[in-house]
């Protein structure tokens, strides 16, 4: 029977996001019978401040907000 694990991240932080979904894959030992995803799209900022990113990135210049990412899983135990 299949079954669904879901992951959300952020843009700005992708590394972390694949870890935790290597690390599940790991230590599941699941059986991937298919992967999908979306990105959430950019929101302007609001303050209308380009000098900074929210988030983790707070060097960038672009005036967005990192978006959001949704991972989801189909496998099988």
């Amino acid at each position: 029977m299949h079954q669904i694990k879901l992951f959300r991240g952020l843009e700005s932080d992708l590394g972390s996001t694949e870890r935790e979904i290597n690390n599940w894959l790991t230590s599941s030992k699941a059986k991937v019978v298919h992967v999908f995803g979306n990105v959430a799209p950019q929101t302007p900022r609001v303050d209308g401040n380009t000098s900074q990113l929210l988030g983790a990135d707070r060097t960038s210049t672009r005036g967005f907000v990192a978006s959001d990412i949704f991972i989801a899983v189909v496998y099988e135990q």
